[in-house]
């Protein structure tokens, strides 16, 4: 990694806690230390069951995420640059949960609990910016159809996180995590020497500091997988249509979707679930209805029958993992699909952005935001090369040059789609709980096939380096997943908090 910029050159952070002057002027060190063993690596239920009795509030674990944040973000040996925004009402908007009555509340519920989105989800109140200067004022949008699910389920929305800009598809061979906004986000595993992966490295990378309960990310091929597994988080990948993507800068229809990001399973299932709803706004939703089990997993791996790919055994701590599944009493079949090359997968990204960005520009953008195409914001970006573009456009500028017509991406997509459906083929013929693989290896084929993935951590390199197992499941099994995660994740325990973040 060789890093032009780390702090952003756009965002004053004094500004962005400017609105909660008064309340952390109050709230101590002490006060802290006193929430830390109540809130650090707690899931939802038991930060509930505490609000129930009496030994946190909502106000309380909003304000300790507050001061977290500003802690560390504050901090030049440990700041990660992975907020962009915070909510200015959320300490308000958290009293009024305070006063709702507890006794209805469930402890399966996102009820009260502040949660971050990845800056490309539109949000009422703070600017949606994809890590762009081009829409720094992009200021005054509705919520996004989950937003509004969110809040609906009585979530707290804490802030925006950063992202790499445009979700990763704007520069060539630039680090992971950067965007003009928000600047180089740092993985807390290890600062400057690990990537955090992207596009959703601040979803990733606040989830394993701790700096919110949850955070959302969003996923065109691989930018769920590749954070949550660089920063030992659970991510899940859902089916294209499970979620809506109305309100979300795009990339690609055909294949974006936004998806939870947690410390550990059952998390990540309660937060799925929050999110769930049909859109009749965005094409692919289904009405289909995806219940996640969200109170009690069958946390037994006996018996499931787990795809391995002969191709990864040589990944020692791969092979053990499979060892330890198999020891457990998992069924392994291992399978060897041919190598596939996914030809043509950069023409769906170039024609599908080339479309989908103007018509979220023209639809879900603030009105202020002039910039209509592609071609309008790369010029705007060559006007101050410095600020807007240190790394280059080249994959803007590749949009502009691939000549692939609507006819000729409609039978990419078809072959895409029935190549990576038969390289995965075996969780159907052989009856496959799931198809085991590791970090984002294989994530551009299950979305190219259109199926769900799951990343759990695994382990540690003996560098300090986090590595995930991914379960790659059918279309809409992700109840099936999580609960196979689960179980996983049960057997083996093996995911830490970052050291200097504890």
């Amino acid at each position: 990694m060789k890093f032009k910029l780390l702090q952003s050159k756009y965002l004053d952070m004094n500004a962005v806690f400017k609105p909660f002057e008064r309340e952390l002027a109050t709230f101590t060190e002490e006060d802290y230390s006193s929430l830390k063993p109540l809130v650090l690596e707690q899931n939802i239920p038991s930060l509930q069951q505490k609000i129930k009795e009496g030994s946190l509030s909502y106000e309380k674990l909003t304000l300790f995420y507050l001061y977290r944040i500003r802690k560390f973000e504050s901090d030049t040996t440990l700041y990660l640059n992975s907020i962009i925004a915070l909510n200015p009402d959320v300490l308000k908007e958290a009293r009024k949960k305070d006063k709702a009555p507890k006794a209805g509340i469930d402890d399966y519920s996102l009820f009260g609990m502040p949660i971050l989105l990845k800056d490309n989800i539109n949000t009422k109140g703070m600017p949606t910016t994809a890590g762009a200067i081009a829409l720094a004022n992009n200021n005054n949008t509705e919520d996004a159809f989950i937003v509004q699910k969110l809040k609906a389920n009585g979530a707290l929305i804490l802030g925006k996180v950063n992202l790499s800009e445009w979700a990763y598809f704007f520069c060539s061979g630039c680090p992971v995590g950067y965007s003009a906004v928000g600047g180089q986000t740092l993985n807390p595993y290890g600062r400057k020497i690990f990537e955090t992966g992207g596009s959703s490295s601040g979803s990733g990378v606040s989830v394993a500091a701790n700096f919110a309960v949850a955070a959302v990310g969003t996923e065109t091929s691989g930018s769920i997988t590749s954070p949550s597994s660089q920063n030992s988080v659970v991510g899940l990948k859902p089916t294209v249509g499970v979620l809506s993507r109305t309100g979300i800068v795009p990339i690609s229809s055909t294949l974006d979707t936004p998806g939870p990001m947690t410390k550990n399973v059952l998390d990540n299932a309660i937060f799925l679930k929050a999110m769930l709803g049909y859109d009749a706004n965005d094409a692919a939703s289904k009405q289909k209805k995806i219940q996640p089990l969200q109170k009690r997993f069958d946390l037994s791996i006996k018996g499931k029958r787990l795809g391995v790919l002969k191709s990864l055994l040589s990944n020692s701590m791969y092979k053990a993992t499979v060892d330890q599944l198999k020891n457990a009493g998992a069924e392994i079949i291992e399978i060897a699909p041919p190598n596939l090359r996914l030809t043509g997968f950069i023409s769906i990204l170039n024609i599908d952005m080339k479309y989908d960005l103007p018509n979220y520009l023209k639809n879900n953008a603030d009105t202020t935001v002039t910039l209509g195409d592609i071609d309008e914001i790369r010029k705007f970006n060559s006007q101050d090369s410095l600020l807007r573009m240190p790394y280059n456009q080249e994959l803007f500028d590749g949009i502009l040059k691939d000549s692939t017509t609507l006819e000729d991406l409609t039978v990419i997509k078809k072959n895409l789609h029935k190549q990576a459906s038969n390289y995965l083929g075996a969780l159907q013929s052989q009856n496959l709980s799931s198809i085991l693989s590791i970090n984002n290896y294989h994530s551009g084929i299950a979305a190219a096939a259109n199926y769900p993935t799951l990343t759990v951590p695994m382990g540690y390199k003996n560098s300090g380096e986090p590595m995930s197992l991914t379960f790659i499941g059918s279309p809409f099994s992700a109840p099936e997943l999580l609960e196979v995660g689960a179980a996983f994740e049960q057997l083996t325990k093996v995911r830490k908090s970052p050291e200097n973040y504890n």
